[in-house]
């Protein structure tokens, strides 16, 4: 361990854009926040190719240039951005420990959580290949879906969120195909009838994904399997949505923090605040409907400023600004 603890009066723990405003709002109002970016500098916006949906953008901009500007911007205002990721947490006591790669060790007067949600995929090498190209693999159809307007889909999940995601996309693609792993839904009936009814959704039940093809820029289709039959056929396609769920990056604040029973965290509604205090959570950290990054954006300002009340609660010496408004 570190003989030297680092003393801070805001540390923001993850980057991508809840972080990042976060640290704009904290730097602005003169809270001195370092941000720490995590094992994933710029969140899951970097595996994205393009975002056409967030504000401001009129041409749209690729997710890794969109975080390289948010960086910037909240460097400009002051923010201490650093390389690194959290190992531990204590929240114990009136003093928020926090120790970076198992070594340094900070204390915080508040802390602002931003360490996101990581979508699950299959784990297939092609998927993989095809994702970090940007050529056709996606886990946001709300996000992505705009790009294979009138074009062939699939779509692999058999939940809520896929049966959801798999409507979205029917109304904008020629043909949805949903594959199911099972004999049966696990979405709700009203959602599964959705899907059903649906005359552009074509729904194959105990069917898996193989393969992802594509020209090696690009997916072209998808190779699957009927785990009944064992019979593989493949399905023409220039997208290929992931839909089987999200894991939120909680698990070292489970000790300390109330979390739902997937592991994202629970904020008082209304605020970024926790069930401690001086700790508030931004993002997809605790956001499991809308996952968007301009969400994300409002909920690291709600963190933010309600940081600085907090402090200027603590410490009348702590005026709470009007520059960031």
């Amino acid at each position: 361990m570190s003989d030297t603890i680092e003393k801070l009066k805001c540390l923001i723990i993850g980057s991508g854009p809840a972080g990042y405003t976060a640290a704009i709002y904290a730097a602005r109002a003169n809270m001195a926040p370092v941000l720490y970016q995590g094992t994933q500098p710029g969140g899951q916006l970097t595996t994205t190719n393009e975002v056409e949906n967030f504000p401001g953008y009129k041409n749209g901009i690729t997710g890794p240039e969109m975080m390289i500007e948010l960086q910037e911007q909240a460097q400009r205002f002051g923010t201490d951005v650093r390389d690194g990721w959290v190992t531990k947490v204590d929240f114990s006591s009136n003093v928020h420990k926090v120790w970076i790669n198992d070594t340094k060790e900070i204390h915080c007067d508040t802390v602002i959580i931003s360490t996101g949600a990581s979508a699950k995929y299959l784990g297939l090498e092609s998927e993989q290949k095809y994702l970090k190209l940007g050529g056709g693999v996606s886990a946001c159809a709300v996000c992505d879906g705009f790009f294979y307007k009138n074009q062939e889909v699939v779509i692999v999940g058999a939940g809520d969120s896929a049966a959801e995601e798999a409507h979205y996309l029917s109304k904008l693609c020629t043909k949805v195909t949903m594959l199911v792993r099972r004999d049966e839904f696990r979405a709700s009936k009203i959602m599964a009838a959705r899907v059903q009814n649906t005359p552009n959704i074509d729904i194959l039940f105990n069917t898996q994904t193989e393969e992802v093809l594509g020209d090696g820029q690009v997916v072209t289709g998808v190779r699957v399997l009927n785990n009944k039959t064992n019979e593989t056929h493949e399905i023409a396609a220039t997208g290929f949505f992931v839909a089987i769920g999200h894991k939120p990056n909680t698990d070292i604040f489970k000790e300390y923090l109330t979390l739902d029973e997937t592991g994202y965290i629970i904020n008082t509604p209304g605020t970024a605040k926790t069930n401690v205090e001086g700790v508030f959570v931004s993002g997809d950290a605790a956001d499991h409907v809308y996952r968007q990054a301009i969400t994300a954006a409002g909920t690291g300002c709600m963190a933010a400023l309600d940081a600085e009340r907090y402090l200027a609660a603590k410490d009348s010496t702590f005026e709470v600004s009007t520059a960031q408004y």
